[in-house]
């Protein structure tokens, strides 16, 4: 038998003010872009802002349907735009916030299961680690320095053979 152990590092700021100015700029667009999203159902808004690696910025926010739960987050919509826009072009950051009438947004909150699997999948394809920035309206923020570090043991293209 072997034990092995699975860590990640990241980093972790008391507010927005200590981080970068470009971070912190990141941040405040998905802050603002939480307003596009169309959640009448959980009432929980998501702005997700990438900087791509040529200079773009672009956005993205979730969009719900009256066949709750399934709608897209946020991250997805994103990676189909960037895909769509600029195919081939890797994402350098990506900053992920969140507001909402029924919890305080004054934490930070990680990309669901099925967004983790996209942003691997993506960073995968591209060959390029996507930084991610991670924060509510207020609070703590968290930077990781690749998505695919919150999909340990990851199920990839590989694994479908010849991929």
């Amino acid at each position: 038998m072997t034990r092995n152990k699975y860590e990640f590092e990241y980093e972790e700021y008391d507010s927005i003010d200590e981080l970068t100015e470009e971070d912190a700029w990141l941040l405040n667009e998905a802050r603002e872009v939480t307003v596009q999203a169309y959640a009448p159902y959980s009432n929980f808004h998501v702005g997700a802002v990438a900087k791509l690696t040529n200079g773009e910025i672009l956005a993205g926010s979730n969009q719900e349907n009256a066949s709750f739960p399934v709608g897209l987050c946020a991250e997805r919509v994103l990676l189909a735009s960037i895909s769509s826009l600029f195919p081939n072009i890797p994402v350098e950051t990506i900053a992920i916030s969140y507001r909402s009438s029924l919890v305080e947004s004054d934490h930070p909150i990680s990309p669901c299961g099925i967004c983790r699997q996209s942003l691997q999948e993506y960073e995968d394809r591209m060959k390029h680690p996507i930084r991610l920035i991670l924060g509510g309206m207020t609070g703590k923020v968290y930077i990781i320095p690749r998505a695919s570090m919150l999909l340990p043991l990851s199920f990839t293209g590989g694994d479908l053979g010849g991929f």
